[in-house]
């Protein structure tokens, strides 16, 4: 059984991609839905949706210990802890109120393993010509989706200008681009450190982002003489030793 529950987390046949692929989809599922819920009263089928959820997750998080060779190490993650804290959050929502949003960053790690960005590179072609691009995109928005609920989670009880996800994204918006209009401000000491961490890495993200857009467009193919693995698409020689390289680059006869 334990076999099978690795080859599905771990392996590369059809079947554990497909898995994998249902994880994420999930996963966004699961951030939506926590979205959506901040906007209205939560209703018993909320409450019954939450439990489903934070079952589902826990059950996620068993298989991935069971599975894992040193136990141990996998609590010193924080995606781990965040797991730990969604699954509080849906199962017990009086004590973890507001905290599911915190299963993103296990999403951002499913992103960023190596069988999963390689199977996006192979069914997507986005990915395969943008990989850079996306990788950036990817780490702004978790970025912003983590400060997004975590001023969420920490004002909406003290700040009457804080009621919804739309308000704590409108605020996090407006200080990461540095427009500040001022009409929403959040409280206390918490809230004025919520607002510096937003100014310095939301811009230096940004700012990733906005470089990776703008630069010349660099195509992947190892230098056999020095390894140089990044050149122009029109590169004939290697900007690194001079050595020629052949490019295969897609195009129209």
């Amino acid at each position: 059984m334990l076999r099978r529950i690795k080859r599905l987390y771990e392996g590369n046949s059809e079947s554990a991609h497909r898995f994998r692929y249902a994880l994420l989809i999930f996963d966004v599922v699961t951030i939506l839905f926590v979205i959506g819920t901040s906007f209205f009263p939560h209703a018993l089928a909320v409450e019954v949706l939450d439990f489903v959820f934070g079952v589902v997750i826990l059950l996620d998080f068993i298989a991935r210990i069971a599975i894992t060779p040193q136990r141990l190490r996998h609590f010193t993650r924080l995606s781990t802890w965040a797991d730990i804290v969604a699954v509080g959050s849906f199962l017990a929502p009086i004590v973890g109120e507001g905290l599911g949003f915190l299963r993103i960053l296990r999403t951002l790690r499913l992103l960023h393993t190596y069988q999963l960005m390689n199977r996006l590179k192979q069914d997507f072609g986005f990915m395969r010509r943008h990989h850079e691009v996306a990788t950036a995109a990817i780490n702004l928005c978790v970025f912003l989706f983590v400060m997004t609920g975590l001023i969420y989670a920490l004002q909406h009880d003290i700040n009457p200008q804080i009621n919804n996800y739309a308000d704590a994204l409108y605020f996090t918006v407006t200080t990461l681009t540095t427009t500040g209009f001022g009409d929403i401000t959040l409280t206390g000491t918490a809230g004025r450190m919520l607002s510096v961490a937003v100014m310095i890495f939301g811009v230096t993200l940004f700012l990733r982002l906005a470089q990776v857009l703008f630069r010349p467009t660099k195509v992947s193919h190892p230098c056999e003489t020095c390894g140089l693995v990044l050149h122009d698409a029109d590169a004939v020689h290697c900007k690194h030793c001079g050595a020629p390289v052949r490019i295969e680059t897609e195009g129209h006869v």
